[in-house]
């Protein structure tokens, strides 16, 4: 089963360069032995909100507003798809990427929709 690790951190309170360049290499580690083991499907870090773009249609009219979707004290920062036999192991997974120790990553099964394309 596939599961979105959505990675929420504290954008008030950033990382240093230094510990920004370790979680990268630690991320890129873990993302290497996910691989390894077929569980990796994707992963990346996101630009910060102040980079966002929300869009919205009501009533037929689209509303395109700068900034993130919600307003809340940690945002989305980054994510890893990957592909695990269950929630405990998806959760096994979360609990070792770096900004588990700094902020929450977010556990959720991707519904799978045939007739999408694939990569």
């Amino acid at each position: 089963m596939k599961y979105m690790l959505l990675i929420y951190l504290d954008e008030h309170k950033p990382l240093s360069e230094a510990e920004r360049q370790e979680c990268y290499a630690e991320s890129t580690q873990l993302a290497q032995e996910l691989h390894a083991n077929g569980k990796y499907l994707s992963a990346n870090p996101l630009h910060p909100t102040t980079m966002a773009t929300s869009v919205r249609v009501r009533d037929g009219k689209r509303l395109v507003t700068d900034g993130p979707f919600a307003e809340t004290r940690e945002q989305l920062g980054g994510y890893f798809l990957i592909d695990a036999k269950d929630l405990d192991e998806a959760l096994g997974i979360a609990g070792r990427i770096p900004m588990a120790r700094k902020g929450t990553v977010e556990v959720r099964p991707v519904i799978e929709i045939p007739g999408l394309p694939t990569v």
